[in-house]
């Protein structure tokens, strides 16, 4: 198993992505922590783990939040004793252009996607230490890397900015065996892309533009994210994996 003994804390882990990636992280050996603030599909996903035979606890984990991020890591060290891995899976997405866009909007989009994941990073760094090193796991987007005329704009920055977040985390603590690699995912069917383009003509647009003529499953992007998660990707930090359908390459 290619996670065997591992100890793993996914936000955003209730449904889409990070469901699927503790799923899988479970299926591979690690014993999974999974956050978030949708409690009973949070708490639903870590019974459905625990009912294959394998190790799962649902943790109340708003990433905003410095003393969930606290009890949290207090969890996982009580329990396991451990964390060799963190990913900050957690997003939101407003779609409006610049204009419509408040300043609510603007600070509510940055709290989550950005702040989120450093105070993630800020939080696990110090226990990663402790255990001889670990990966961490930045969920960015396409839209980390290149802007779209119809996408949005606050969007676009928070991805941006974990992306180099990412690399200063890498560059920071490689010499002590922390990795950090960010994840760029395309179009995804999940809840986020159905919710965020309501009209059927545009989803099929959508859809059609992308090479592949698909959507990528959230379980695709899972298996990217296990192979940065694991011992295989011994030599890569500061990376950026793009799970795209050919998006970016146009």
């Amino acid at each position: 198993m290619r996670l065997d003994g591992k100890v793993a804390l996914i936000t955003g882990g209730a449904k889409g992505q990070g469901r699927e990636e503790a799923k899988l992280f479970a299926k591979e050996g690690a014993k999974v922590v999974l956050g978030d603030i949708l409690d009973n599909l949070g708490q639903e996903v870590a019974k459905d783990i625990q009912d294959t035979g394998r190790e799962a606890t649902y943790v109340h984990l708003d990433v905003t939040n410095e003393t969930d991020w606290k009890s949290s890591i207090e969890i996982v060290l009580q329990k396991y004793g451990r964390l060799d891995i963190l990913v900050n899976n957690a997003g939101i997405l407003i779609r409006k252009g610049i204009e419509d866009t408040t300043s609510e909007d603007w600070t509510r989009i940055m709290d989550i996607n950005v702040k989120g994941a450093f105070l993630g990073i800020r939080s696990a760094i110090p226990v990663m230490r402790q255990s001889g090193g670990g990966s961490i796991i930045n969920i960015s987007s396409t839209a980390g890397l290149v802007a779209s005329p119809s996408g949005s704009a606050s969007y676009t920055a928070t991805k941006g900015a974990v992306r180099l977040l990412t690399k200063s985390t890498a560059i920071q603590y490689a010499k002590e065996n922390i990795r950090c690699n960010s994840v760029h995912p395309g179009p995804i069917d999940t809840d986020m892309i159905q919710d965020s383009i309501t009209d059927p003509s545009k989803l099929t647009e959508r859809m059609e533009s992308l090479p592949m003529g698909r959507f990528g499953t959230a379980e695709e992007v899972a298996f990217g994210v296990l192979y940065l998660a694991s011992d295989e990707s011994s030599f890569v930090t500061g990376s950026e994996l793009v799970i795209d359908g050919g998006h970016t390459a146009q």
